[in-house]
């Protein structure tokens, strides 16, 4: 008889949808692979564990493992990464036209804790000497004043870090001048509708991250997948089980993508730009495996602590199911 478990996740094209549509089947499970939005997935899983197995914001799982709250155990799957110079827009009056300038400015995001603000504070410090205490940050809802955070932690300290008016949005704020910056995860509407009031700070992004990426070898980790630990403790085959189902829906999306026969996406110029994304990746710009991950991972973790959003320094394997480092 074979495990039944549900899933939470996100149905990516090119690396989950095979698992989602049931062409794929982890070994031993029966799959209920349920699609959600990012961000209520995130708060039912932080909050409640809803589900047997989920994606999950790498952010928040370090600050959980790190304060002692290790109901959940990962494996090495990361199905989403991103850079995140691409995502911080500036009120076009403000002054900013280079990192340097956020200095004392109040920026926008939706939750201080989140990978993605975790990522962009880190390149700010490291690369622009920006550290996230000469920042004035506020969070709240981005569109609409709605907002729910997913996971309760303490401001770290020497943070000046505020709750917008409950009535209010970031891109309200921002439009009326009363934020400088905005670091999301997304265009915002004003931007996405060709407000003259905002702009990005890296209007040319694509060379300021192939830059990064070539530096550094980081293409920033944002989600990993997480199991249930007592099922996990359970059931110790699931971990590999789970970890072969998604190389092996990448494998077909990948193979998907890379159909020139078969477009896969409506861009006519679609095979010169895998070739390009394949030479600066080496092949693969979404590597699974806890090997493959380790430079990467031990940066968030050291990014994470010097923030003051872990509790303390994590070691990278700490975070996985032994059964899969050396997968």
């Amino acid at each position: 008889m074979r495990l039944k478990l549900a899933f939470g996740g996100v149905d990516y094209l090119d690396r989950t949808h095979a698992l989602a549509a049931g062409e794929v089947a982890p070994l031993g499970v029966e799959l209920n692979f349920q699609t959600l939005a990012i961000s209520e997935l995130f708060r039912r899983m932080c909050q409640h564990a809803e589900f047997d197995a989920a994606e999950l914001s790498m952010s928040s799982y370090m600050i959980m493992r790190a304060r002692g709250d290790d109901r959940f155990v990962a494996i090495p799957v990361f199905p989403a990464r991103a850079f995140r110079q691409r995502q911080l827009y500036v009120r076009a009056d403000s002054g900013i036209e280079r990192p340097e300038d956020l200095v004392g400015k109040r920026i926008g995001l939706r939750e201080y804790q989140i990978t993605a603000a975790l990522w962009t504070r880190a390149f700010l410090q490291h690369d622009y000497g920006v550290e996230p205490r000469s920042i004035r940050w506020r969070y709240g809802g981005v569109e609409t004043p709605y907002w729910v955070e997913r996971l309760e932690h303490s401001p770290p300290a020497g943070i000046e870090i505020e709750r917008i008016p409950a009535d209010r949005s970031l891109s309200e704020l921002l439009e009326a001048g009363e934020l400088d910056a905005l670091a999301l995860t997304h265009a915002p509407r004003l931007f996405r509708e060709g407000s003259a009031k905002i702009r990005r700070l890296f209007p040319y992004y694509r060379p300021v991250e192939e830059e990064y990426f070539r530096r550094t070898g980081l293409f920033p980790i944002m989600h990993t997948v997480v199991i249930r630990r007592e099922l996990y403790e359970a059931n110790r085959w699931l971990a590999t089980s789970l970890l072969r189902a998604f190389e092996e829906s990448k494998a077909i999306g990948r193979r998907r993508t890379h159909d020139m026969d078969v477009l896969a996406v409506s861009d006519p110029w679609w095979e010169p730009e895998l070739a390009a994304v394949d030479e600066l990746f080496g092949g693969d710009p979404f590597p699974y495996g806890f090997a493959a991950n380790v430079a990467t991972l031990e940066a968030m973790t050291q990014y994470s602590y010097e923030q003051g959003l872990s509790a303390r320094k994590l070691d990278p394997r700490e975070l996985f199911a032994p059964e899969t480092l050396e997968s």
